[in-house]
């Protein structure tokens, strides 16, 4: 049953993710942990980390993890975990292929259309809600601490976060070499 799930859920979230990865975060966190409650936050919080330090889409492999760490916390072994992220990262992209294809060939025809380009209009402030949701998920206890808690986490926490945002916003520097950057003094300044 929770195979079945699985697949159900994930091929949702492909089906309504729009914006690609990041903006499917949310959507991710939504059923895995609150309504599901496949995995705790802490949990999520530690496969989103995986799934960016990993090569490739950050939503395939967030699926792709979720999918394991439901099936393993379900009280499976390791070949049903594997099953099961499988299962996951099939379903969370079968709409995007069946779209893909459906949408290609009508877009080449109707591209020009005012219906076609109100469709677009209308799914950028979308994409860019999902993406803010997405953001505001990762700021918890557990990625940024508190200031009661713990102060010092708390403070360098948002100081690389502010770091970064300017840094990409303002300064235009590389996102990579910003990655680099607050890693380094993470673990200098943390540990």
């Amino acid at each position: 049953m929770i195979f079945l799930q699985l697949f159900i859920t994930f091929f949702e979230i492909g089906l309504f993710g729009f914006g690609g990865g990041y903006a499917m975060i949310s959507l991710i966190q939504g059923q895995v942990v609150t309504r599901y409650h496949w995995m705790s936050m802490s949990e999520f919080t530690n496969v989103i980390a995986i799934s960016q330090m990993t090569p490739g889409p950050i939503g395939i492999n967030s699926a792709t993890y979720s999918g394991y760490t439901a099936i393993h916390n379900a009280g499976h072994g390791a070949f049903l975990s594997v099953l099961g992220s499988a299962i996951s990262t099939f379903a969370l992209i079968l709409p995007s292929l069946i779209l893909m294809i459906l949408i290609c060939k009508l877009f080449m025809k109707y591209m020009h259309t005012n219906a076609v380009q109100s469709i677009f209009a209308g799914l950028r402030p979308t994409v860019v809600g999902l993406l803010a949701a997405a953001t505001m998920l990762l700021i918890n206890p557990e990625n940024f601490s508190t200031p009661t808690e713990n102060p010092w986490t708390f403070y360098i926490s948002v100081y690389l976060f502010l770091f970064t945002f300017v840094g990409t916003m303002y300064m235009k520097i590389n996102p990579i070499r910003l990655i680099g950057y607050a890693g380094i003094a993470g673990l200098l300044l943390l540990y």
